[in-house]
């Protein structure tokens, strides 16, 4: 086909989406029967049915179907930016973009993120959850302005971007009353054969803690690994094991899960990292993260939820 007519296209979109021809018809102020001449030409220039019967209806042939899965994110993105500039001069461009990989803990991107909302003048937050290979690849074409995550990007990928610490600290292990009383050794020894929950092999806190058991002579009982770290808490809750999560935000988790802490090492290190696309960050919204982050890395003073062991 050497031209596609993006009228008829929209035409033929309309249609799938609305469920038929006479109600696309009502939703585009369109007569049916010039829709139907519309997509008659669109199938015309593509050399293929866009449509076959079904009975008393229509169905989408397999060509059809392939057209309307390009349709829907070329009109899609066409949504977006009348959205966008529906809501300009306010918010279009006080928004920040920023992606979270699922192996950071919900709380702590809470509060990482939380000061953006208190800016003035006011940003909007989109806020996107993902493997960290694939925000990186959105922060390299500029749909993302900033990545939250639990490890810095490596030299090895090829993607131009900067990485900042925003904190670090030990972890914490937590588990129910009833699991915790269930041994009597002290810590770190009563993880030994013990139910264990672990973070998922995007978690950098996994790599870590699996050598830190080796160091202690640990050989916990894995029960599950868990992409993402909610709903390890929600097991952990329930009682199916033991499961760590970073120091700063242990009581925190204790309080809102009704879970106990068993004891904290700094043997694993807990980080946290915005990766952006500048050296130096000059978004307002990113810079009140880093600062906020610096100033309650400050004031944090040495852990206190339970027994310690490096």
């Amino acid at each position: 086909m050497q031209h596609l007519n993006y009228k008829h296209l929209h035409y033929f979109w309309m249609v799938a989406r609305c469920g038929g021809v006479a109600k696309a018809g009502e939703k585009l102020n369109v007569t049916p029967q010039s829709i139907s001449t519309q997509m008659q030409q669109l199938a015309s220039s593509i050399g293929e049915p866009l449509w076959r019967r079904a009975g008393r209806t229509l169905e989408l042939t397999e060509t059809g179907n392939l057209v309307l899965e390009y349709a829907d994110r070329l009109f899609s993105v066409g949504e977006e930016l009348k959205e966008a500039l529906r809501e300009r001069p306010s918010t279009a461009q006080r928004t920040l973009r920023v992606g979270v990989t699922g192996s950071v803990v919900k709380v702590v991107a809470y509060r990482m993120l939380e000061p953006v909302i208190r800016l003035d003048p006011p940003h909007r937050l989109l806020c996107r959850e993902g493997r960290f290979n694939e925000l990186l690849a959105q922060l390299a074409i500029q749909q993302l302005d900033a990545v939250i995550s639990d490890r810095p990007m490596t030299a090895t990928l090829n993607v131009r971007g900067f990485n900042h610490l925003l904190t670090e600290g030990g972890v914490t292990f937590l588990a129910t009353a009833a699991l915790a009383r269930r041994s009597r050794k002290r810590f770190p020894e009563n993880l030994h054969e013990a139910p264990m929950l672990l973070p998922g092999g995007d978690s950098a806190m996994r790599p870590q803690l699996m050598r830190w058991f080796d160091l202690q002579g640990i050989k916990p009982q894995i029960i599950g690994d868990f992409d993402d770290t909610a709903v390890m808490k929600a097991f952990g809750q329930g009682g199916a094991g033991i499961f760590p999560m970073p120091t700063m935000v242990a009581d925190e988790t204790a309080r809102q899960f009704h879970v106990v802490p068993l004891g904290h090492t700094d043997g694993v290190v807990h980080q946290v990292w915005a990766v952006t696309g500048e050296r130096r960050i000059s978004s307002p919204a990113v810079l009140a993260i880093s600062e906020a982050a610096r100033r309650r890395q400050a004031s944090q003073g040495p852990a206190a939820a339970g027994p310690s062991a490096r």
